[in-house]
């Protein structure tokens, strides 16, 4: 007996690679609807949170190949500008750059420009997100030494020992909640006349981008007047330029179950 099938139709569909965004202080994955929109691209929301790339301008010729990728547009030549924002005020603002297209092969399923792994962007928690009970817990507030305005999208790095503890982002106002988990209850001392110690030294240091940052008086802020632009800072682009960019560092004593406020103040060109 035998059986003929006749195909009615055929809906094949490449994607170029997928966006997932993770909490910045637990690198959780954030499940919250969020924006996000890529410059001339599609972007689909999947069940599982991912925000897949499903076509985009530059790449056209990619979508219908499907036997092997295009010779042309070697990967990670195409860099497309993505905007992520959370309606739910949660988390702030930020973009990124995507690198497209992504490694297709299967063998190298396991490399971080795979296509088969979703390129991970970290968002920072505003001054509203919850932090855990047993964290250190900084409210940083970042101004410009000389004339006092807030500073809107300037990144701090926390670091202690060589390591990083944790990085956190400043709204329009210039406050930055900066939550770290993991700080011990009690730790080594080097101290001779103590054996343990229930804090830690840490430095902050705050890396700013006058280009992309915003700058508000004192008066606004203290008005409530937001800058006609909030600030959409690539924060990976900034910590990559850390060093050519305007900085400031301060060094704070953290303790676990410890909440304290603290300010920096960065000199501008």
């Amino acid at each position: 007996m035998s059986l003929a099938i006749r195909e009615i139709e055929r809906v094949e569909r490449r994607v170029l690679g997928a966006l997932r965004c993770v909490d910045a202080t637990t690198r959780a994955g954030v499940d919250l609807p969020l924006q996000v929109t890529v410059e001339n691209a599609r972007i689909q929301r999947n069940r599982s949170g991912l925000y897949v790339i499903a076509a985009a301008t530059a790449l056209a010729a990619h979508e219908a190949s499907f036997a092997q990728p295009p010779a042309l547009l070697a990967k990670g030549t195409v860099k497309l500008d993505a905007t992520i924002a959370d309606p739910s005020g949660r988390y702030l603002p930020r973009s990124a750059t995507l690198a497209l297209p992504r490694d297709p092969l299967p063998a190298h399923a396991g490399n971080a420009d795979a296509l088969f792994r979703p390129i991970e962007v970290a968002l920072y928690p505003s001054n509203v997100a919850p932090v855990g009970e047993n964290w250190a817990v900084l409210f940083v507030s970042v101004s410009e030494a000389a004339s006092h305005d807030a500073l809107g999208g300037a990144l701090l790095i926390l670091t202690s020992g060589g390591n990083t503890l944790a990085r956190g982002l400043t709204d329009w106002r210039g406050e930055a909640l900066l939550p770290v988990p993991g700080v011990p209850v009690t730790t080594w001392s080097s101290h001779p006349h103590a054996v343990v110690v229930t804090e830690i030294n840490a430095r902050i240091r705050t890396v700013f981008d006058p280009a992309s940052g915003t700058r508000t008086a004192a008066a606004d802020v203290a008005a409530g007047r937001p800058p006609a632009r909030l600030p959409v800072v690539n924060t990976d682009d900034i910590e990559a330029r850390a060093n050519t960019l305007p900085h400031a560092s301060v060094i704070v004593p953290i303790a676990a179950r410890r909440a304290q406020s603290l300010s920096s103040q960065l000199a501008l060109p």
